[in-house]
């Protein structure tokens, strides 16, 4: 899989979808370059939404070996790490989100057992 930089905004954005409702999830993925853990991380991330979203989020994907400011209004941390911006509120998730368990019930798609 390759990663598409946007350089007019110095982030990588993955997919958008084209829901304008107020139930869409508007995700972010920060990263360090396409190392596997990243790629894994984005590819596990790609699949839940899929399956659990039916459409209706946006994935962006910021590298912050390019751009290492932006990492600051989220204060990231550690990489990979996913931030769910909408619907509130805000959460994180560190790893390479391959617990799908662990990312369902950090994004609130499956109650805590």
């Amino acid at each position: 899989m390759k990663i598409v930089e946007v350089k007019s905004y110095n982030r990588t954005i993955i997919k958008k979808s084209v829901s304008a409702k107020s139930d869409k999830w508007v995700l972010r993925l920060y990263v360090a370059g396409q190392s596997p853990k990243a790629l894994k991380a984005y590819a596990n991330l790609k699949k839940i939404c899929e399956d659990q979203l039916n459409g209706k989020f946006s994935i962006e994907v910021i590298d912050l070996l390019v751009n290492p400011q932006l990492g600051v209004e989220d204060q990231i941390l550690a990489l990979p790490t996913l931030v769910r911006k909408l619907p509130v509120p805000v959460r994180k998730i560190i790893g390479d989100l391959s617990n799908t368990e662990r990312v369902l019930v950090g994004l609130d798609l499956l109650p805590v057992s």
